[in-house]
Formats: C-alpha cells, sequence, structure tokens
C-alpha cells in the first residue's frame, strides 16, 4: 500500500435533527449544519444511521464502512462485523429524555444483533448551574417500577453538577440524561440503541408522544451501580497525556499539544478530536502536514506512524483496547 494510502483520513461530519437540540454546532464549532434544532454531530462512525463519508486523500468519496469492510489492514486487522467506535458532539438546548442503554448480550438478542451501548462524556460546555442526570436510586425492579408509575423523578434520578473539562463514564444499564445547556464529546461503542425511561410528556413531530420502552428498561438496568457525586478528573497527566477511561470496549486520552508533541503508533487505529486550539498533525509515513483546528476530527490507520503536532490543542483520543 502507498505511504499516501495511510495518510491520516478525514471523515464528513453528519448531523442529526433532535427535538432538544440547539445552534451550537454551527455558532461554537462553525460547522455548516442543517435549519432546525440540530442535536447531534455524528464526527467520526461507519454505523448504518449516519455512515461518514471520508472528505480527501486516496479514500475520498468512500464510506468509512466500506474501507472497514474492504481495507481491514488500515485499522490493523481487528476482527469483527462493524467498525466499533463512534464519535459525536452532542448540543443539548434542552434536556435529553431520562434514558438507558443494554450491554452487548441483550442488544444482540432483542435489537437484531446490535451491539450494546457503552459510552462517555467529555463536558465541552456548560451553563452556570447545569446539572446531570447520571443513576438512579431504586434498589431493584420493582421499586423503580413503582417510581415510574408514580412519576417520583426527584426521589429516582440522581442529579451531579456539570462543569467544563467533567468527564463522565455511563456504563450499560446506568439511567442517565444530558441536560439543557450543556456541550458535550461522546465517545461510545457503535450502536443507535436508547430505551426512554421519561421524556418530559414532550411530543414529537407528529404531535404524540415520543415512545418509552419501561418494560426493557427494566430489564437492563444495573441496580447496583453507584452513582457519582462529580465528573472531576483526577487521573494525572503524564507528558500532556491523562487516561479518562479505560473499559472492554475503548481507551479515552485527553493530551494538550503546547508546541511540539509526537504520539507513537502503538494502536490498531486512532480517533482524534480536537477540542480547543488549532495547529498542524503529520504521520510519519504519509509525510503530509494537516491544519486541524477545534471541531477537526479524524482517523490515523494502522501504519501510518508517528504523528507529530505542532501548535497549542487539546485532543481528545480513542483506541480500542
Amino acid at each position: 500500500m502507498s505511504d499516501i494510502a495511510r495518510d491520516l483520513i478525514f471523515p464528513e461530519p453528519i448531523f442529526h435533527e433532535k427535538i432538544w437540540g440547539g445552534r451550537k454546532l454551527a455558532d461554537d464549532f462553525g460547522y455548516t449544519i442543517p435549519d432546525g434544532p440540530i442535536g447531534e454531530c455524528w464526527a467520526i462512525s461507519a454505523h448504518p444511521n449516519g455512515d461518514c463519508v471520508v472528505a480527501e486523500g486516496a479514500w475520498a468519496g468512500t464510506h468509512l464502512s466500506e474501507l472497514w469492510d474492504a481495507h481491514r489492514e488500515l485499522f490493523g486487522g481487528v476482527e469483527g462485523d462493524r467498525f466499533p467506535l463512534l464519535v459525536k458532539i452532542i448540543d443539548a438546548k434542552d434536556n435529553l429524555s431520562v434514558q438507558v442503554h443494554p450491554d452487548d448480550a441483550y442488544a444482540g438478542e432483542h435489537e437484531n444483533g446490535s451491539l450494546g451501548k457503552r459510552e462517555c462524556w467529555y463536558v465541552l460546555g456548560a451553563e452556570a448551574g447545569t446539572q446531570i442526570v447520571i443513576g438512579q436510586r431504586a434498589h431493584d425492579r420493582a421499586e423503580l417500577a413503582s417510581m415510574i408509575e408514580e412519576g417520583r423523578w426527584d426521589d429516582m434520578l440522581n442529579l451531579v453538577p456539570c462543569h467544563v473539562g467533567d468527564f463522565f463514564p455511563i456504563e450499560p444499564g446506568t439511567v442517565h440524561a444530558i441536560q439543557g445547556g450543556t456541550l458535550i464529546l461522546e465517545t461510545q461503542q457503535s450502536s443507535d440503541v436508547t430505551y426512554r425511561v421519561y421524556d418530559y410528556d414532550r411530543v414529537g413531530d407528529d404531535g404524540k408522544p415520543r415512545p418509552l420502552h419501561i418494560q426493557q428498561s427494566l430489564d437492563v438496568v444495573d441496580y447496583a451501580m453507584e452513582a457519582p457525586a462529580s465528573g472531576e478528573v483526577t487521573a494525572p497527566e503524564v507528558d500532556g497525556v491523562t487516561e479518562l477511561m479505560e473499559c472492554p470496549n475503548f481507551v479515552v486520552d485527553r493530551v494538550r499539544v503546547s508546541g511540539e508533541k509526537n504520539v507513537g503508533e502503538e494502536w490498531p487505529f486512532l480517533c482524534v478530536s480536537v477540542i480547543e486550539g488549532s495547529g498542524t498533525v503529520c504521520a510519519a509515513e504519509a509525510g503530509v502536514e494537516h491544519e486541524i483546528a477545534r471541531g477537526t476530527h479524524f482517523l490515523a490507520p494502522a501504519g501510518c506512524g508517528e504523528l507529530r503536532f505542532s501548535g497549542n490543542m487539546t485532543l481528545i483520543t480513542s483506541r480500542l483496547p
């Protein structure tokens, strides 16, 4: 394979309208987005509900799913029937529904072979006083069912303060809800399965309440989970790198670039999102310098060599464990 075919891969983002979305993806990040309330930017995705197209270079015009299927060597030859990760930005102008996601086993059985949905949030923006829902207080299925039936949301839901720079792991089975006034970078399994527990009695475009998934939610909630009190990052920063999360599905790091920084190729592929600042990046094997800035997302494929960054930036990276 030619060196240029090992260059960095820049997907075109895909935008999704959501009832709770806003306009920050245009106003804050400078993306060209459709009219209306746009809630999600699927920045690196090969999911059927948002399959990104490569914007430039040797693979321009190719869907990420096609690269995964036909050129597995770009991903270190890792196994699997689908690209495993999905990176998105969420602009919550209003509250998202209170929801919960299944694990792989439940989703595989009940959702046509889908992956489960383990995810995590890095807070990019939060209005003063913003909170976030993570966890619930019921001890078992019967108590949760009673709380839902009686609408005892204040008794049931665990609210946590939310600040810029906070990080929240969201394991399958965790009741959660992003609240209005929040901007988040989400790293997750490539899944679009969400079970709504409560939706504030909102109606959709058809004038009817959006569907809830109470029985599925009761099935998958982890009643033993201990809810966090804070999203403050306490992990140490070593040579500009802070490991935010390591789990069976991904490893997520925050990487600070101040001047020059090289990141060795120790992964089959790497997802990179620039969340602050600007500069350049060059993959050693391709030798092509790319300008990058807040809102840029790219994939570093297998064999691209060391990544050489220059500038002043903060990155969020994700890879397979």
